[in-house]
């Protein structure tokens, strides 16, 4: 019986971490290839930069909205729905004839994805335990990573024959993921639960999400959401640029690019699915994401430094591992401190990470016509910067506790 329960409760995580990992597929598989789409359209590094932007932008707007829905109507509606409209916005990508149509499918993905990530988080917080929501957020987290490591490879393999193919691959998968959902993936949060939270909020008002923004960078996860919004701007930084670095200073072409994302990125997947949840175990989400900032911050000066293949492998797996230990261990440190707002909290999360992919590409793509390694110089400082404030917030955090015992 107790095997058969461990059992009901690993399938629905292993069938959410085959959606997020779908999606992130579908994000990771445009690094390679968009740099070439804008020489195909006559663009240049700022266009890219708004692209990537524009899909980072609507889950700015939407992840808040579908974070409060997943709390009313339950977890599974919405992921169905984020993966069936994710589905729809890369065919639009693969049949675009213009830029126009490359904008659509991004803002319909950002849309849709937006839908999917929150929620899947807000999932694993209602079926895990406190002491073991390291390690489920770090499952999710490793099939992320995974995606947006094998994203590239993909990209780049299938970009080479048509520039098309991979994100035809990607629609399919996604459908697929989505029939598969409504068909064996079990409602985590009870009907009963949800009229209860309904009752509970009715009459209360809803402010814009700007308000509510504001509101929660004054609450106890306040400048843990901060810190999200400068681990996804430092990524983003990374990833939206990386092709363009790569092409201009390298010489490289989509598959170089995604060979290089493939096996850097396997050091990330290895951490966030095996390593996260013992770290956070042992040392706390306070050390681990201190570390992993630092980390991050090292990588980005160090990949400005390369000259050679071996050595652009070895730095980009330098910042590789610190995203990855920062990303689930402060999803973690996060979900612990929302009490019973876990759709609301992890939709807010999503807000200020989309709000970092949204800074990060633009100012990248403006930094990049600058000079080709000030977007990471700069990504660096801004890392050092989280660091240095999140050491003086767990100072006060400290002190706080000390007076209040």
């Amino acid at each position: 019986m107790k095997e058969r329960l461990v059992s009901s409760k690993k399938a629905p995580l292993l069938l959410l971490s085959f959606n997020l990992f779908i999606v992130m597929v579908g994000i990771g598989l445009v690094i390679p290839i968009l740099p070439f789409y804008m020489e195909l359209f006559g663009a240049n590094a700022r266009i890219l930069g708004l692209l990537v932007a524009v899909f980072a932008f609507m889950q700015f707007l939407f992840a808040p909205i579908w974070g409060r829905l997943s709390d009313k109507i339950g977890r599974k509606p919405l992921i169905t729905i984020g993966l069936f409209g994710f589905a729809v916005a890369e065919f639009v990508f693969a049949f675009a004839n213009g830029l126009w149509m490359l904008f659509l499918s991004r803002i319909l993905a950002g849309i849709f994805g937006s839908a999917l990530m929150p929620t899947a988080m807000a999932y694993v917080s209602d079926v895990t335990t406190s002491e073991k929501r390291g390690q489920g957020m770090g499952i999710l987290g490793a099939a992320m990573g995974l995606g947006i490591v094998v994203g590239p490879g993909i990209g780049g393999w299938l970009g080479e024959i048509n520039l098309a193919i991979p994100f035809i691959v990607a629609g399919i998968a996604a459908t697929l993921a989505g029939i598969l959902s409504i068909l064996i993936l079990p409602e985590s949060y009870p009907k009963e639960k949800r009229e209860q939270d309904v009752l509970l909020e009715a009459g209360k008002k809803q402010d814009n999400q700007f308000v509510v923004m504001g509101k929660a960078l004054k609450s106890p996860v306040g400048f843990l959401l901060l810190l999200v919004f400068i681990m996804s701007f430092g990524l983003a930084n990374f990833q939206s640029i990386f092709g363009y670095y790569t092409m201009q200073r390298y010489h490289y072409n989509p598959s170089d690019v995604g060979l290089i994302i493939l096996l850097v990125g396997v050091v990330g997947t290895v951490v966030q699915g095996v390593l996260v949840g013992r770290l956070t175990k042992r040392f706390g989400e306070e050390r681990v994401v201190t570390w992993a900032l630092l980390i991050s911050a090292i990588g980005f000066v160090l990949m400005t430094l390369a000259t050679n293949f071996m050595l652009v492998l070895l730095t980009t797996s330098i910042f590789f591992l610190g995203n990855s230990l920062l990303r689930p261990s402060l999803n973690s440190f996060i979900s612990k401190l929302a009490g019973t707002k876990q759709g609301l909290v992890m939709g807010l999360n999503n807000s200020f990470l989309s709000l970092g992919n949204v800074v990060g590409p633009i100012l990248a793509g403006i930094f990049f016509e600058i000079n080709i390694h000030i977007p990471y110089l700069f990504g660096s400082f801004v890392m050092l910067f989280g660091l240095i404030m999140t050491k003086i917030w767990l100072a006060r955090k400290q002190r706080t506790v000390a007076v209040e015992s």
